[in-house]
């Protein structure tokens, strides 16, 4: 039996929420993220707001120049999460395969229900939007990779100014057909420097570059080649995968203004090590690798690593290594645009309170598991650290 994959993706995921808490959003334009005085971006933006050319990672100078009347929301991080949360329950409770991609996206595979797949997406889509007052687009196809471009695909479809809830259904033995007239670009494999030299070969769209053959593109793309080839077909073996690894957290920040003095961006570094040990602990994982980011006012952009004897997910650690780098990586007095932290090389973290002085960090342990108690319920500010 062919699989049958749902792709779900929430519309505009944090434009809608933001219209839950604040209704008078609603049929305006408006943009989630960064002042721009502040050297923000635009993490979401509403359809009214898209009408007018407003885009996602678009600078938000550029976006108010655009759409002088934008109305600009800050991030609401833990709504989003929590939203998020209730709509990938509801995918459980459909199917027991569901691999979450993202914040707003999931897939799902429905190939063992009796139900015509354009019912059960219609029902799905009508439920989240009725309980949770969420709009969501669906694509459904044989695999991933068709469900997916399915989805954009009727996104694109929905021109207007409202959330388009798109529902698209891709039979099987149909997906060359499907893919055949779509532009090269929404191929997975297809960056902009794919595109370019296929552009030069006079391909531009997914059923000229079916037509190539795989030698061929093997000849010019390398092991690449192979799977260009094969998705131009429609083919994707990948199964929907439950768990989806995250191979690391980090957090960085674009300062308003360049920062060059030493006691702030020690100060900087240990909130974003706070907000990186958090989100640690809440996923259960240590990580044994740090890693600093850095760019200069002339927009170069270096990172600086170091690989701890025992995995941590405490601040302090994470906060005292990235300070290390910095001082090793950067100039007193150098004036810095970002900075940011991560850790990746990540686990179950490593209890092992007898030796060498572990107890101390178990003590840590317990305080910040009492800390994030109470910032998760009451927010980041209710308890900071002094200076």
């Amino acid at each position: 039996m062919p699989r049958i994959i749902l792709h779900l993706d929430l519309d505009a995921f944090f434009c809608a929420v933001e219209e839950l808490h604040n209704p008078s959003l609603q049929g305006k334009p408006f943009a989630v993220g960064g002042r721009p005085e502040e050297r923000g971006v635009v993490a979401s933006c509403s359809y009214p707001a898209r009408a007018r050319g407003v885009r996602s990672a678009m600078p938000m100078s550029q976006a108010l120049r655009l759409c002088p009347e934008l109305i600009i929301v800050s991030h609401g991080r833990g709504k989003y999460g929590e939203m998020s949360k209730q709509v990938m329950e509801r995918l459980h409770n459909l199917a027991p395969l569901v691999e979450q991609i993202s914040i707003d996206e999931a897939f799902v595979d429905i190939s063992d229900m009796r139900q015509p797949a354009r019912e059960i997406g219609a029902r799905l889509q009508q439920q989240i939007l009725e309980e949770l007052r969420l709009p969501c687009s669906i694509g459904i196809a044989p695999n991933k990779l068709v469900a997916k471009i399915a989805t954009e695909t009727g996104k694109k479809a929905a021109q207007g100014t409202g959330y388009p809830q798109a529902l698209t259904v891709v039979e099987a033995g149909r997906e060359a057909d499907f893919l055949a007239p779509l532009p090269v670009s929404m191929l997975w494999g297809v960056g902009p420097k794919t595109e370019a030299r296929l552009r030069e070969l006079g391909i531009s769209r997914i059923g000229q570059l079916a037509e190539v053959g795989e030698s061929m593109l093997k000849s010019l793309f390398g092991e690449n080649g192979r799977d260009l080839a094969r998705h131009a077909l429609g083919i994707d073996e990948r199964p929907v995968t439950p768990e989806h690894e995250t191979k690391s957290i980090s957090q960085e920040t674009t300062f308003a203004r360049d920062v060059s003095d030493d006691r702030q961006l020690e100060k900087t570094l240990r909130e974003l090590a706070a907000e990186v040990g958090r989100s640690l602990r809440r996923e259960h994982l240590a990580g044994r690798t740090v890693k600093l980011k850095l760019r200069w006012p002339d927009f170069t952009t270096l990172t600086r690593q170091s690989t701890l004897p025992v995995p941590t997910d405490l601040d302090d650690t994470i906060a005292t290594t990235a300070i290390l780098l910095m001082k090793k990586a950067r100039q007193p007095g150098q004036s810095v645009r970002l900075i940011g932290v991560g850790v990746s090389g990540l686990g179950e973290p490593i209890r092992q309170m007898e030796l060498w002085g572990a107890r101390e960090d178990e003590k840590a342990r317990k305080l910040r598991a009492a800390l994030d108690g109470l910032q998760e319920k009451y927010g980041e500010k209710v308890v900071r650290r002094g200076k």
